[in-house]
């Protein structure tokens, strides 16, 4: 938007399109932290004498990270308590980025 409009009217138009990201997202958000808690309790399995297993372990991380984007999420859309830390949107996206790294990792 920033080549083809000015400063103001890519404000504007960013603006217009937030209005509407800011009513799904969080919703989205919970959804997807929904079923993974759910999912969570069909596939974690019992725990060998081992320990956990390879599967298990990425499987934990996956689920600390979801929790805490869920956690997160959940503060802001019914409390509207905005991140102490971490307030960019940078963070959340690599987070994601990485829970879909350790999806792929998890069955390779």
């Amino acid at each position: 938007m920033g080549e083809t409009l000015t400063p103001d009217e890519a404000a504007k138009a960013r603006e217009a399109i937030m209005i509407h990201v800011r009513k799904v997202v969080p919703w989205a958000l919970l959804v997807a932290v929904g079923t993974g808690i759910y999912m969570f309790t069909q596939v974690f399995g019992s725990i060998a004498p081992e320990g956990m297993s390879r599967f298990q372990i990425l499987l934990s991380i996956k689920a600390f990270l979801g929790l805490w984007l869920g956690f997160r999420g959940f503060n802001q859309k019914f409390f509207g308590i905005q991140p102490w830390v971490f307030k960019s949107h940078l963070f959340p996206f690599a987070l994601v980025v990485v829970i879909i790294l350790l999806s792929q990792l998890m069955y390779a």
